[in-house]
């Protein structure tokens, strides 16, 4: 049998390596020379391998994913097979004309391979993603794009990959572009990570998948970029319980939307950035992007674990009925995964409501490229002392934590303080006698 190596092509001087991203054939498939076999990245540039000869594929020994140095075999192709591929073909001419007439049916060359493709994708991309290659990758770090956007950018590439092109048209229609990421200045450090201890029959290994992959660069891009400091204060939200207790059901009633405490927060957010516009900022490079439009992020927990922050457009300009409607979409959309990309991005200031999950307080990370996020901690019935007019009393009262991380290279602590003392006055004083 005459075989034929397909191994790993040099893509560049510098180039050691490549990863798999996708096979258009499949073991047993036959192919024409210089017909495409499969695509492949590297952290330079994607790339489709074509066949070196006509043959049929009898081996493939690498999957998606995987990462081969150059010159490795990848593939074996059967050269001899293709005479016995070509007499079946002419068999196929000469019986044409009685078969002109029927329904061709689906071959088994067609089911294997969209089985494939579907498997594939199930299994490395998730539902509704688009693999990312290391080109890809590197292009988000460089850009400064963040796990929203990225996740925005609808891929034209096989099975909904997101290619360079798709990311290059994204940048071009970019409103706040970023600078580069700034490459690291010092040393490597050598500290060697203590070893993680694993018993066999009793720990399990999980990986991670691309969106986790995706927040857990982007968190640490996050600490590394912004020196973060944490400001807390106490908020007595008696009043605003008291009222959403009393009018929750006639506002579900009269407007069929629910009555939740987040667009209250986002209301009063809102208003505090509207006196405080220097915490609605971006930094690029040695200058401050000042953002004229208030889009609230508001971090949303998906049923799988990971994260996700739809965003709350113009947020100043909606009365309580507008962000209470706006906010029940996102929060449903987010949950079925049906989220626009419109929908995640742009966002210039993200609240993170930590008390959903029975936290006191939180310290939140920034989510890049804004420079402030505010944390709300679960409200909790406690015995305070208030001033009335009858002097000090003790009473039963709401409270809750706020906790506000910014970015220490643009806001200092009288900005942070001011703010997050402005959103807590605006929560303290909200009017119990307003319409529904």
């Amino acid at each position: 049998m005459s075989t034929v190596e397909l191994k790993m092509p040099k893509m560049g001087e510098s180039i050691s390596e490549a990863t798999i991203l996708n096979w258009l054939k499949n073991v047993g498939d036959t192919v024409e020379e210089d017909e495409t076999i499969l695509e492949i990245a590297t952290d330079k540039v994607d790339s489709e391998v074509p066949s070196p000869c006509n043959g049929v594929i009898t081996e493939i020994r690498y999957q998606p994913n995987e990462v081969v140095e150059i010159g490795q075999v990848i593939a074996v192709i059967n050269a001899d097979a293709v005479s016995a591929t070509s007499h079946q073909k002419s068999e196929a001419t000469e019986t044409t004309a009685e078969r002109s007439q029927k329904k061709p049916e689906p071959s088994a060359h067609t089911e294997s391979r969209t089985t494939s493709s579907s498997d594939f994708k199930n299994l490395n991309l998730g539902e509704n993603d688009g693999f990312l290659s290391p080109l890809i990758i590197s292009i988000a770090q460089k850009e400064n794009i963040t796990i929203e956007e990225l996740q925005s950018i609808t891929g034209t590439g096989i099975d909904g990959r997101i290619r360079k092109s798709d990311v290059m048209q994204y940048l071009k229609n970019r409103k706040y572009p970023l600078p580069s990421r700034p490459q690291p200045s010092t040393p490597k450090s050598t500290y060697n990570a203590p070893p993680i201890s694993f018993v066999e029959g009793k720990d399990r290994i999980v990986e991670m998948d691309r969106m986790r992959k995706m927040i857990a660069d982007h968190m640490v891009y996050s600490k590394h970029t912004s020196p973060h400091v944490t400001s807390y204060i106490e908020v007595d939200v008696t009043n605003i319980v008291n009222w959403r207790n009393e009018v929750k059901v006639k506002f579900q009633e009269k407007h069929g939307e629910k009555l939740t405490f987040t667009p209250i927060f986002v209301e009063a957010v809102a208003k505090a950035i509207q006196e405080y516009p220097m915490i609605n900022v971006s930094v690029d490079d040695k200058k401050i992007v000042v953002h004229n439009d208030i889009n609230v992020g508001m971090a949303t927990a998906l049923p799988n674990g990971n994260l996700i922050v739809p965003v709350v457009k113009n947020a100043d300009e909606k009365n309580l009925l507008g962000l209470a409607k706006r906010v029940n979409h996102l929060a449903n959309s987010a949950r079925s995964n049906a989220l626009k990309p419109d929908e995640i991005q742009g966002s210039t200031f993200t609240i993170s409501n930590v008390g959903t999950f029975g936290s006191l307080m939180g310290t939140p990370i920034i989510n890049q490229p804004e420079v402030a996020i505010l944390a709300l901690g679960i409200i909790k019935k406690r015995p305070e002392v208030i001033t009335t007019e009858n002097g000090d009393e003790i009473a039963i009262r709401s409270m809750m934590y706020l906790s506000l991380s910014f970015d220490h290279r643009v806001v200092d602590g009288f900005l942070g303080g001011s703010f997050l003392r402005k959103v807590g006055d605006e929560l303290e004083a909200f009017d119990i006698n307003r319409e529904i």
